[in-house]
């Protein structure tokens, strides 16, 4: 069985998944620390309907996946946040902003434990090692069903290292800015995308140092069980 065009569907399908958790996350995070706009709005959910970005959710992604070369990019339509509710604001902004990749984190564990688990029925150790060394084994619905986690848990192990980065307007900044200067901090939030762009643009040796040491740790462990 051909598993290339059933991988890209698999990708795109985990990527809808990951980014739900994680705007739901901060969405879950800012009503718990006083702020209802997102709740009140339906973003506690994982519908990804609710979170889709005409652009970042469905053009680029798509594009990315079956255009040979190109990586994976996109965003969901961010949750909207007001810290004026905020009992703590400094407190409860950063709280809101982690819960993203905390969430992320969560799904990395989770898609570990299914495929510790799946290594070991039947053929399932093969299946596994294979895609950690980035091939695959056919071993009936096996296969699919490792592959599907596997794409889970890199997508997820991209998106919260990624957002953690302290760069406008991704999460780690909302931790970062309440570390600086009023004046500094003026600076630093009128980035807004310039930054970002540049980082996407210019920054792959960058996201790849700080990306591919996690990927090869998760599929040391894999290796492992």
């Amino acid at each position: 069985m051909d598993f290339q065009y059933v991988d890209k569907i698999f990708q795109y399908l985990a990527f809808l998944f990951a980014i739900s958790v994680h705007e739901s996350a901060h969405a879950w995070m800012a009503s718990r620390c006083g702020d209802p706009t997102a709740a009140m709005l339906g973003r506690i959910t994982l519908n990804p309907l609710k979170h889709i970005d005409p652009i970042g959710t469905v053009v680029l992604p798509l594009l990315a996946l079956f255009t040979p070369g190109l990586p994976l990019f996109g965003w969901a339509k961010p949750t909207p946040v007001n810290p004026r509710n905020f009992k703590d604001p400094v407190r409860d902004d950063i709280l809101t902003s982690v819960a993203g990749p905390v969430s992320n984190a969560i799904l990395v564990l989770f898609s570990l434990l299914i495929l510790a688990v799946l290594s070991k029925v039947g053929d399932g150790g093969q299946v596994v090692k294979a895609l950690t060394q980035g091939y695959l084994v056919d071993a009936g619905l096996l296969t699919p069903l490792a592959l599907i986690f596997y794409d889970l848990m890199l997508i997820n192990v991209v998106l919260g290292i990624f957002n953690l980065i302290p760069v406008p307007p991704l999460d780690g900044s909302h931790v970062l800015r309440h570390f600086l200067g009023d004046s500094a901090r003026v600076i630093y939030d009128r980035m807004g995308m310039i930054g970002l762009m540049v980082l996407v643009f210019f920054g792959g040796r960058f996201l790849g140092a700080l990306i591919t040491p996690v990927i090869h740790l998760v599929n040391g462990i894999l290796l492992r069980v």
